[in-house]
């Protein structure tokens, strides 16, 4: 195993301030694991664009490196520029870069990708800029094939992305298959598996059925017995995803980046158990 991976953890902006004081609460609780950073993210529609900037600009007053997420929705390029001046005047030097939801077919905006916000933040950035872009293990839900999907992340990456940060998965495998064959395809890229620590089973399913993110059969099953009993059922969670790590850090995966849903100890408890603090 690597002896230090590089760690980071990714929030979302709450809507009250009890949900701030919680996010705060639960930011600097993870922050004995020392990570590189912490992303905050922009919601589908850029329903949360000054929020995840409030966010970014509170995490960061308190000593934390927060980044930010950017993406197309919620406006266009102007909007991107405005954007990437307010935070490159924080001293922000690393965004994820996302393409958002697609627009509706037919509707007044024209497709965007990825590849084209990487390409217009690159022109645009007045400061040495990291840029991250999404990656996925499993297949992106709207890519026609996995072969085609690589191909859109090699775009990503040939537009001046520095890395990428994948959709959480539970089988290693699939991120191994993945990077192999990324390789093969010319990208040399540090890919950082994303990873969801297991809390709440309704939750979990509900966010693996939207995002495409395969909950194999014998997990789920485990889970659906241990529902009505949180303490097994994190302590189930906690024993399954640090074996996850263990194994993609002891097979050279660049790092992990948690997915914490603003929740301290699921997360804890795997960085905990991987000896992270």
């Amino acid at each position: 195993m690597m002896s230090r991976p590089r760690i980071s953890f990714e929030f979302f902006p709450p809507k009250t301030e009890t949900g701030w004081r919680n996010l705060l609460r639960t930011a600097q609780g993870l922050g004995r694991f020392a990570p590189a950073f912490c992303s905050v993210t922009y919601g589908a529609d850029g329903s949360t664009r000054e929020r995840t900037l409030g966010v970014v600009r509170q995490l960061r007053d308190a000593g934390m490196n927060a980044v930010p997420h950017l993406s197309w929705s919620g406006g266009g390029k102007d909007s991107v520029r405005q954007l990437l001046r307010a935070y490159q005047s924080l001293g922000i030097d690393r965004i994820v870069a996302l393409r958002g939801d697609a627009p509706a077919a037919g509707g007044p905006n024209p497709p965007r990708h990825a590849e084209d916000l990487v390409r217009l933040i690159r022109a645009e950035a007045d400061a040495p800029l990291a840029l991250e872009v999404a990656a996925y293990p499993e297949v992106h839900p709207e890519a026609p094939s996995a072969t085609a999907d690589i191909g859109y992340l090699k775009r990503k990456l040939d537009a001046g992305a520095d890395g990428c940060i994948t959709q959480y998965f539970y089988n290693a495998d699939s991120y191994f298959y993945f990077r192999d064959r990324c390789a093969k395809a010319g990208i040399d890229a540090p890919i950082v598996p994303g990873i969801m620590p297991i809390g709440n089973y309704a939750n979990l399913v509900r966010f693996s059925d939207k995002v495409g993110a395969e909950l194999p059969r014998w997990m789920r099953k485990r889970c659906q017995e241990l529902e009505g009993d949180q303490a097994a059922l994190g302590a189930f969670g906690a024993e399954v995803v640090t074996c996850l790590c263990r194994r993609l850090l002891d097979e050279d995966a660049p790092g992990l980046h948690f997915y914490t849903l603003n929740k301290a100890a699921p997360t804890e408890a795997v960085a905990d158990g991987l000896g992270l603090a």
